[in-house]
């Protein structure tokens, strides 16, 4: 990881904090960590913590970290200048910011202590007064199961609070997302500012990476969830192996008090057999892996439509509940069976549950989640954030068990990212499509054509007689994409999902997928609804041939 530098882009959303900051003493907060200290830190008192120069607020300690390049303490004169009181870092760290004349606190990694140093700073501590915290793991539905966390707590009269890759949310207030999981200094400020809005539960997203990378330090959650586990962050892991070990201590009891792990996936079974924590098991037979395994709920899949998935919770001794999940897909009636069963191990009383969910339907917004952008006429556009092969595969069929006609498929890959994942994505595009098209993404630092390159290789190698188109830049994409379907048919344009911007050289470009599918549907005659979300997209973009500007539209 880089150093935390003052340099961040203006177009990110801010760190929240409390509204009645914290005064908390340095000179204990030494003594409780067992720090040694450089300068006088006698008589100093810091309302906050924090990584990023950027986000810093007057009065706040600046926690200097080492990065892949450089040292996060070559930043500690910009925290002066932005009125931080003080310094933590290690000795390497103390070094280089002892000339800043701040008091220092040095102690020996700094990153893997910043949770437990964010949890006393801001009073948010597996000992303090919390919202409910539910966390969600897995390779993918950790951002659905989320989203139906929230929307089914709203229906049981629950103040909520979110944090997900798409947005946190603090008792109805709506706030983009950085980082799928946030780092442990703006974590433990966010969860105080919701205690003092009234939050009575969280729903929380919780990545690999924030496991490894300490970003739950200080947390332990009320439940733990699993979804899956399947081929994704490799460039983040040496191989599944090592991704599966790295989400395994989230149900351990230093993390969590209770888990729930769905079994359709292979390691659902072992993150339930080494557990540590008491866990429940769901299984959704229609998609599992082992449709026979034993779990102690099941989600049967009663029927499949554009509105929506109708399926029956059970636990087989006389508990049951139909409910629909407003998205198509048996993995999102699957993801939908964890959530129920998350808030039943929470505490919400089944009772509360069935007669608030049974014979109904589950009241949840789940942004870029195969989000339907078209209108009653015409093909239907879905907008999706699944980026990896079993995504790909999940939604594709769904789409098409709903379409009576041409499914077609618009994709790109994430640059910089995991790239031993790219032929399996073309392979299950184009097996689950009639027409694939593709597309950049995300190509940040590397070159666009290499990565559509090697999707196209990918996908003519499991069907070297399919019809594979490739347009870029993808606001063109989604242009030809829609002149290729009519009534009956259906796109879905996987990976930007909920996603404002394109990632371009380290450039965040504004862009949105769904207003973009709304712009060609309307260029090709058809009647759209009006967008329930913001539009990020420039109302003024001129027309470029230049891949790596957008073109515009036909009015």
């Amino acid at each position: 990881m880089e150093a935390m530098s003052s340099a961040a882009p203006s177009n990110l959303p801010p760190v929240l904090r409390p509204e009645n900051p914290p005064h908390r003493d340095l000179a204990e907060l030494a003594r409780r960590f067992g720090a040694r200290t450089r300068g006088d830190v006698g008589g100093t008192t810091l309302t906050g913590i924090t990584l990023a120069t950027a986000d810093l607020r007057a009065g706040e300690a600046f926690v200097a970290i080492r990065g892949v390049n450089r040292h996060g303490a070559e930043f500690a004169q910009t925290a002066a200048e932005r009125g931080a009181v003080a310094v933590i870092t290690d000795e390497a760290g103390a070094e280089i910011a002892e000339q800043t004349g701040l008091p220092l606190v040095v102690v020996d990694d700094p990153r893997a202590l910043l949770g437990d140093l964010s949890a006393w700073v801001y009073g948010t501590g597996p000992d303090d007064e919390l919202p409910r915290l539910l966390a969600t793991t897995g390779t993918n539905g950790k951002t659905s199961v989320s989203h139906l966390l929230e929307g089914i707590l709203g229906q049981l009269g629950v103040v909520t609070g979110l944090s997900s890759t798409a947005e946190r949310h603090i008792a109805g207030d709506v706030i983009v997302s950085r980082l799928t999981t946030p780092e442990a200094s703006e974590f433990h400020a966010l969860l105080a500012l919701m205690r003092e809005r009234g939050v009575e539960a969280v729903a929380v997203e919780v990545s690999a990476q924030a496991l490894t990378r300490h970003r739950v330090d200080g947390l332990v959650f009320d439940v733990a969830g699993f979804t899956n586990l399947t081929h994704d962050h490799l460039d983040d892991y040496a191989d599944m192996r090592e991704y599966f070990e790295a989400k395994l201590p989230l149900f351990r009891p230093d993390r969590a008090r209770r888990g729930v792990v769905c079994l359709d996936s292979a390691a659902g079974g072992e993150i339930a057999a080494r557990a540590e924590i008491p866990v429940v098991t769901v299984i959704t037979p229609a998609i599992a892996h082992d449709p026979a395994a034993r779990a102690d709920w099941t989600v049967e899949i009663v029927d499949e439509r554009q509105e929506g998935t109708e399926f029956t919770l059970s636990d087989g001794r006389g508990r049951s509940l139909t409910t629909v999940v407003p998205v198509i897909g048996r993995h999102m009636a699957a993801n939908a069976g964890l959530a129920i069963v998350m808030l039943l191990e929470a505490g919400y009383t089944w009772e509360h549950l069935h007669s608030t969910l049974d014979g109904s339907r589950i009241e949840a917004s789940l942004p870029g989640r195969t989000q339907l952008v078209s209108g009653p006429e015409g093909p239907a556009v879905y907008v999706d954030f699944g980026h990896s092969p079993d995504a790909f595969e999940k939604t594709l069929a769904a789409v098409r068990r709903v379409t009576p006609g041409t499914v077609v498929m618009v994709f790109g890959a994430d640059g910089d990212r995991d790239a031993t994942k790219r032929h399996d994505m073309g392979r299950t595009a184009v097996e689950g499509s009639d027409i694939l098209v593709i597309t950049d993404h995300h190509p940040r630092h590397e070159n666009p054509d290499a990565i559509r390159e090697v999707l196209v290789e990918g996908a003519r190698l499991a069907r070297p007689d399919a019809e594979i188109l490739e347009f870029t830049p993808p606001e063109r994409a989604i242009l030809e994409a829609v002149k290729l379907v009519g009534e009956g048919d259906a796109i879905l344009w996987a990976g930007p999902g909920h996603q404002d911007y394109r990632d371009i050289r380290g450039v965040r470009t504004p862009y949105s997928a769904r207003e973009l599918s709304r712009r060609a549907l309307r260029a090709a005659g058809w009647s759209v609804p009006e967008p329930q979300w913001p539009v990020p997209y420039p109302a003024d973009r001129t027309p470029s041939s230049d891949p790596e500007r957008p073109v515009d539209f036909p009015a």
